[in-house]
């Protein structure tokens, strides 16, 4: 959520950059009810000064035993008055904070403007695409002919676009699970979570899915409750409304999670195979920084997610999202995509962003500086680490051998039994 102060003193700037993004937000209603705040502010203000000057002036006719019915009706109407418009004023606030619940965060300044995805610069190209002396398969063939994906049963049992895996298939999803937490735990420093896949209202208004991304949710039917669509909502609100100690930060969780995502206007978009789907595992990254260290924060986050990417020797390619492509919550963005050679292209498999203090606002986050009594925002980050589900798409497609057989890379065979190769 943006800062309605700075939002109210700088409501041109506001409106530059949101339209940078493309957003094509009118701030008008926000300048109207903003206006209408501060005239029923101002009034009521008065008017509570005049009650508390009149009725002082009450006691003491009252004590003296002159008359004070005139005044006392005048007052009756008064705060009446002060009712009305202090309902008025929590109706502004109300449509004021509906209004900031739905803007997007602002692009940092460094981001690139642009329109969409298609303008998006490529900012570093890691590993060399393997090359085949036949015709590469895409990942949901190999699967089938390996007998470790069966997307047909799964559409019978759950309906299109959740995954089904057997054998090695479902060996290789958790062998995948376990090695990304292992290097983000030994390594990288995160503190493991286990978090709950159910969360309320609360909780994804905190970090921007609602409201403005109702309908990509799950929402359990008589409950006011959500599965998840990524473990960046409960591990982000692991500090909901708390205020943490300077000498704390940076905070670092990963988690393992299942995420459940409708997927809404993405149809035909990305939907074969493993890339796009209802249900899919992925191990998330966050952390938590002071405002000076975030842009720096991003960086290790997102060298923490190549890592795995470089571990697999799997070729990518780190993009940054232009302003027309930044997610809602995010100021800023890496993209990391994977080469995909039974699809000719690069997939992205891994998104990194700075919200800044835009989840914090939302969420109560806060932080005290060491000798200083007054509390400001952290800021959130976050990052797949990887999404599971494409991590395995990629290794069958780039694995892939002429006889059908699939490599497995090295660092992952301690995790596969020693295996080296997936077999028919």
């Amino acid at each position: 959520m943006l800062d309605i102060k700075y939002v109210r003193q700088n409501l041109a700037e506001v409106e530059a950059a949101l339209a940078r993004r493309g957003a094509g937000v009118d701030l008008h209603p926000f300048r109207a009810a903003d206006e209408e705040r501060r005239r029923d502010l101002a009034e009521l203000e008065a008017l509570r000064h005049r009650r508390n000057r009149v009725s002082a002036d009450i006691a003491r006719l009252k004590k003296s035993g002159d008359p004070a019915e005139t005044l006392v009706g005048e007052m009756r109407e008064v705060s009446q008055r002060i009712r009305e418009l202090e309902q008025r004023v929590g109706e502004s606030e109300e449509r004021l904070n509906e209004i900031l619940l739905g803007l997007p965060n602002l692009p940092h300044a460094s981001v690139p403007v642009g329109r969409d995805s298609s303008e998006n610069p490529v900012v570093a190209v890691w590993g060399e695409p393997p090359r085949f002396d036949f015709e590469p398969r895409p990942h949901w063939e190999i699967g089938a002919r390996l007998g470790i994906l069966d997307l047909e049963r799964a559409a019978r049992i759950a309906g299109a676009r959740f995954p089904l895996y057997f054998a090695a298939g479902a060996r290789l999803e958790r062998a995948l699970i376990n090695f990304m937490l292992d290097i983000h735990t030994a390594e990288h420093g995160y503190r493991e979570v286990l978090p709950p896949f159910i969360v309320n209202r609360r909780s994804m208004t905190a970090t921007g899915q609602l409201p403005k991304f109702a309908a990509d949710l799950f929402k359990l039917e008589g409950w006011d409750y959500f599965l998840i669509p990524t473990a960046e909502v409960p591990l982000t609100n692991i500090h909901q409304e708390e205020i943490l100690d300077e000498e704390d930060l940076p905070v670092a969780y990963t988690a393992y999670t299942p995420c459940f995502r409708s997927e809404a206007g993405s149809y035909g978009k990305d939907t074969r195979g493993l890339i796009r789907q209802h249900q899919f595992n992925k191990i998330e990254l966050v952390r938590f920084s002071r405002p000076e260290d975030s842009y720096a924060e991003l960086e290790r986050l997102l060298a923490h997610a190549e890592t795995i990417l470089r571990r697999l020797g799997l070729p990518y390619r780190v993009v940054e999202l232009c302003t027309g492509d930044l997610g809602f919550s995010a100021a800023k963005t890496f993209d990391l995509e994977v080469w995909m050679p039974g699809q000719n292209t690069y997939r992205e498999i891994s998104s990194c962003s700075n919200f800044e203090d835009f989840q914090a606002r939302r969420g109560g986050i806060r932080f005290r500086r060491k000798g200083r009594k007054g509390t400001e925002l952290v800021h959130t980050l976050n990052g797949s680490g990887l999404a599971v589900g494409r991590t395995v798409a990629a290794l069958l497609e780039n694995g892939q051998r002429a006889d059908g057989t699939v490599e497995i890379p090295p660092a992952l065979r301690p995790y596969m039994n020693g295996a080296e190769l997936l077999r028919p």
